[in-house]
C-alpha cells in the first residue's frame, strides 16, 4: 500500500484519490518558514514516544530505536544533510518523512498515533517562544544596564524636563534616562507573567477532542519542561492568545525604543545639540559630506511600526475564528518570527548607540532653567508661605508675564518689581530660583532629587542582576 506520508511528504492522503492542485499545494505550504521549529518538533516527538511506550504502544527496543533515530535526524538537520523538500507541506510532514527514512515505515509510522498537527504546533510555538523570550529578556536587560550606567555617570547634570515638548521643570539627566529604563523593566515583568500562561502543554489534545489511547499528557509536559497540560482540548488547539500576548509585549518593547528614538533624533540636531552620536552608530550622506545621521534611532522608530503591523495582522487573523482549529492559524507564526528577528537585530544596535553617545552637559545645563521652568518652584514656595495655590498660580503667572514683556529670566527681576506684582514675593523667593535647588527639593517618592535617583539606580541594578542570574 502506498504511504503518502513517506512518498510525498504529507500526513494525509488515504481518503483522497489524488494530491492537491499545484496552486493549492503552494498555498498550503509552510515549511519555508516553520522549519525553524524543527528542533522543537523533534523534542516534542521524543516526549510523545515516551508517552506511547508508557501506555503500552511501543516496546522498550522500539522506544530506544525511535529515540536514536530522532537524535540522528536532529544531527542531520543541524549539519544540513537533511532539509525540507518542495513536496513537504510543513515541518511536521518533513520530519515524519525523515524519521521514516531512518527508522523505517513500520516503526516510524507508529509515532503519529495519539497526536495531531493541531496539538503539535500549538505546543511547539509555545516552547519556541519560551526560548526566544529568554533571549529577548537578556537583550532588554543589557539595555537597562546601559541606561543605568549612563544615569550613574550623569547624576549631577541638569537638563530641561518637558511636557507637551515645552520646557516644564528642570530634572537631572540621570532621572530622564531612568524614565526610559522603567518601561522596559515592566516589559520584562510582562514576559515573566506571560511565561506562566505559556508553560502549559496542548500535547494530548489531539485534533480537538483529546485521544482515546490513554496517553499521559503530564508525562509529555514534564519532558518538554512545561508545567502541565492545558485544561480544555478545544481551547488548546484553537487559541493563540499566548502568541498574541507575546506579540503585544514585543510591540511594547519596540514602542518604548521608538519613544526614546524620537528624543535621540531631536537631541542630535544642531538646534538642540544635546548629544553627539558615535561614528560607529551613525551614518553619513551620499551627497552631503558634513552629515551624521541618527540612523539607528530612525530605524528603531520605523521598526516599531513594523512590530505594530505584525501584531495587528495577527489579531485580525484571530478575531473571526470559530472553534476549534482552523487553517487560518498557519498565519500565527510568521508575525512572531518576524518580531523575534526584528528585536534580535534592533536591541543590540540601540544599546550600543546609547552606550557610546556623548552628552553636551554644558548645553543641557544652560537650557535647564530656560522657558521659565522654575515657575512651579515659585508657586510652591508661595504655598509654603500659606498662600492658596490658586492665588500662588496667578501671582507666578503675572511674574512670568512681566519677564516675557521685559526680556528677563525669573531670577533677574528686581526685588521692587517682584513686590509690585505681589507683596508675597519677598526676596527670600530667590532661594528657589536655582536649578540645583529645584532638583534637590523634589525629593518625594519617584522624584528627580539625587537620593531618589540613587534609589532607582539601585533597584534597577538588582533587577539586572536577578535577570542575569536566572
Amino acid at each position: 500500500m502506498s504511504n503518502r506520508a513517506g512518498d510525498a511528504g504529507a500526513l494525509w492522503g488515504g481518503r483522497f484519490e489524488g494530491g492537491p492542485a499545484d496552486s493549492v499545494a503552494a498555498l498550503s505550504r509552510s515549511v519555508h518558514f516553520d522549519w525553524r521549529l524543527a528542533a522543537y518538533d523533534i523534542a516534542g516527538t521524543r516526549a510523545h514516544i515516551k508517552a506511547l511506550h508508557s501506555a503500552g504502544y511501543l516496546t522498550v527496543p522500539e522506544l530506544e530505536k525511535l529515540d536514536r533515530s530522532l537524535a540522528q535526524l536532529l544531527e542531520r538537520i543541524q549539519d544540513g544533510s537533511f532539509t525540507a523538500k518542495p513536496s513537504d507541506e510543513d515541518v511536521h510532514s518533513a520530519l515524519e518523512r525523515g524519521l521514516i527514512e531512518i527508522a523505517g515505515s513500520e516503526l516510524g509510522g507508529k509515532v503519529r498515533a495519539g497526536r495531531s498537527r493541531n496539538d503539535q504546533i500549538a505546543t511547539l510555538i509555545r516552547t519556541y517562544l519560551l526560548d526566544e523570550a529568554d533571549h529577548l529578556e537578556n537583550l532588554v536587560l543589557q539595555l537597562i544596564q546601559v541606561l543605568t550606567d549612563r544615569a550613574e555617570e550623569n547624576l549631577a547634570v541638569a537638563m530641561p524636563g518637558r511636557t507637551h515638548f515645552q520646557h516644564a521643570q528642570p530634572v537631572s539627566l540621570a532621572h530622564h534616562l531612568l524614565a526610559h529604563a522603567w518601561p522596559l523593566s515592566r516589559d520584562l515583568e510582562r514576559l515573566g507573567e506571560w511565561r506562566n500562561r505559556a508553560r502549559l502543554s496542548p500535547y494530548g489534545a489531539g485534533a480537538l477532542a483529546g485521544s482515546t489511547l490513554g496517553l499521559d499528557p503530564h508525562l509529555v509536559a514534564k519532558e518538554l519542561g512545561l508545567s502541565g497540560p492545558t485544561q480544555n482540548s478545544m481551547d488548546a488547539t484553537a487559541s493563540r492568545d499566548v502568541v498574541a500576548e507575546f506579540a503585544f509585549i514585543c510591540t511594547l518593547i519596540g514602542i518604548n525604543l521608538s519613544r526614546f528614538s524620537e528624543e535621540i533624533i531631536v537631541w542630535a540636531t544642531a538646534e538642540f545639540d544635546f548629544i553627539k552620536l558615535d561614528d560607529a552608530y551613525s551614518t553619513g550622506s551620499s551627497i552631503m559630506p558634513q552629515k551624521k545621521n541618527p540612523d539607528v534611532a530612525e530605524l528603531a522608530r520605523g521598526k516599531s511600526g513594523r512590530l505594530i503591523g505584525d501584531l495587528t495582522g495577527l489579531l485580525a487573523t484571530l478575531k473571526g475564528l470559530p472553534l476549534s482549529y482552523n487553517r487560518d492559524l498557519q498565519e500565527d507564526k510568521e508575525p512572531v518570527f518576524d518580531m523575534v528577528d526584528t528585536l534580535s537585530i534592533l536591541l543590540p544596535a540601540f544599546t550600543g548607540m546609547i552606550a557610546t553617545l556623548t552628552f553636551n552637559k554644558n548645553r543641557l545645563e544652560l537650557l535647564a532653567p530656560a522657558g521659565f521652568s522654575l515657575a512651579t518652584d515659585v508657586a510652591e514656595w508661595l504655598v509654603k508661605q500659606k498662600v492658596p495655590f490658586r492665588d500662588a498660580h496667578e501671582i507666578t503667572g503675572q511674574l512670568v508675564s512681566y519677564c516675557e514683556k521685559n526680556g528677563l529670566e525669573l531670577h533677574q527681576v528686581p526685588d521692587s518689581e517682584m513686590a509690585a506684582i505681589s507683596k508675597k514675593l519677598t526676596p527670600e523667593v530667590r532661594d528657589v530660583l536655582t536649578v540645583t535647588g529645584s532638583i534637590k527639593a523634589r525629593s518625594g517618592a519617584g522624584g528627580t532629587a539625587l537620593p531618589r535617583v540613587i534609589e532607582q539606580i539601585s533597584a534597577l541594578r538588582k533587577l539586572v542582576s536577578k535577570g542575569a542570574g536566572e
